[in-house]
């Protein structure tokens, strides 16, 4: 049995992109389809027998209208051509009010033909090309469906997460003592691992997160472990295989230097025989290229912006059709030298560009420790006097008339 495992298309994302001409669509948004096109095509060129999705299909809880329409398309594709898929509900997906719908349910109302949606825990009883699966769902709850407001009265966020913690593990460990051993099992769980690398999901959190332990959720019952909400593609544990697929596409710079696509799984087994074996290969795909260019800047460079061009022009390669940030360091005095249209013209062949300056301004150091800036004006007037090795009858006589030379400019400004 050939299975997908993928998560976090989180389409709508439209940071770094523009509108694309031909279609009229976020150019970003035709990014996160094409990675979405790349999995759909090879799951109907390899003939897989169930896509499983983890969560998070759009960006917010409330996608376009277009959006949804670019989504359904590609489901409906799997569909025709006979793979089942099958879609959790994230945190994104929810709604923000209770009895509203999923952003993923219009699917199970329609019926539609090969596609399963869990939005509650549930068993799920799958077939395919190959036979039955099982799919234990864990998809994001929300606290208030698992605690009431007197469950959580007088206690702090952790002794919530605590009783959210040991919930969610009854949940999972009731359901997996309903498997019949002799078919493949496997958890879906849109969920946060304690101990898991995280990347960009930090900046895209809504609301407060409760987190499960590793121990919670890697139970022997399950030959594969797929999880979501995790934007960074990892494995957690081997036996029995725990697997972040990461988000599909690069959302932002954090993920510049990470792997995107999907795993795909194998599961064989004797006939007759309970025993298992899986296997994993995590399939890359054409993600948009993230790039970040640094330049630091001397103070005794004659000519800026010939460095920053010749640091662009090193990473020409690099630069064609990415995502690209340059991040120039230099001391203030030369600041004006920089001729910012030429770089810009360096970087015409760039998908989209940023150019980011670190200015370095010189604290004045001439009164001692203190900078002038950091000193009152009476004070100032007396480490200079010290530094001009004044006498110090002529010292206090100054520092009287100063004084009051302060006090009367005091009162004029007020």
């Amino acid at each position: 049995m050939k299975i997908i495992h993928f998560a976090d298309l989180h389409l709508g994302v439209e940071s770094y992109g523009h509108i694309d001409p031909t279609t009229g669509l976020s150019s970003r948004l035709l990014d996160f389809l094409s990675a979405l096109d790349q999995m759909v095509d090879y799951a109907i060129q390899n003939k897989v027998d169930l896509v499983l999705f983890c969560g998070d299909a759009y960006k917010t809880r409330e996608p376009s209208q277009t959006q949804q329409r670019e989504f359904a398309k590609r489901i409906n594709k799997l569909s025709v051509n006979g793979i089942p898929i099958f879609l959790l509900i994230g945190n994104h997906d929810l709604p923000n009010a209770i009895g509203r719908a999923t952003s993923t349910e219009i699917f199970d109302t329609l019926a539609i033909n090969n596609v399963y949606v869990s939005n509650r825990p549930e068993i799920y009883c799958i077939p395919t090309n190959n036979g039955i699966i099982q799919i234990v769902s864990l998809p994001w709850i929300r606290r208030s469906a698992l605690l009431s407001k007197e469950d959580t009265k007088n206690l702090d966020f952790n002794q919530i997460n605590q009783k959210l913690q040991q919930i969610l593990t009854n949940i999972i460990a009731a359901n997996s003592s309903k498997l019949d051993p002799g078919l493949p099992s496997i958890l879906a769980a849109h969920v946060w691992v304690t101990g898991a690398k995280i990347g960009s999901e930090r900046i895209m959190t809504i609301g407060q997160e409760h987190a499960l332990l590793l121990s919670n959720i890697a139970n022997p019952a399950f030959d594969y472990i797929a999880l979501g909400h995790i934007h960074k593609q990892q494995i957690l544990a081997n036996n029995p295989l725990v697997v972040y697929s990461g988000s599909l596409e690069r959302l932002d710079f954090s993920e510049e230097k990470d792997d995107k696509g999907f795993y795909v799984i194998d599961i064989t087994q004797d006939k007759g025989k309970n025993e298992k074996q899986v296997s994993y290969d995590f399939y890359r795909i054409a993600a948009r290229q993230f790039l970040t260019i640094t330049v630091d800047i001397l103070a005794d460079d004659i000519d800026p912006t010939y460095t920053v061009l010749q640091t662009i022009a090193e990473q020409k390669d690099n630069i064609k059709d990415a995502i690209v940030r340059i991040a120039i360091n230099l001391p203030a005095i030369i600041e004006n030298k920089l001729r910012d249209n030429d770089i810009r013209a360096m970087l015409k062949e760039a998908y989209y560009f940023t150019i980011t300056k670190d200015i370095k301004r010189e604290t004045r150091l001439r009164l001692g420790k203190l900078a002038a800036e950091e000193i009152y004006p009476l004070d100032a007037l007396k480490v200079y006097l010290e530094s001009k090795n004044v006498t110090p009858t002529r010292t206090a006589l100054l520092l009287e008339y100063g004084e009051k030379l302060i006090q009367e400019q005091t009162t004029i400004e007020e």
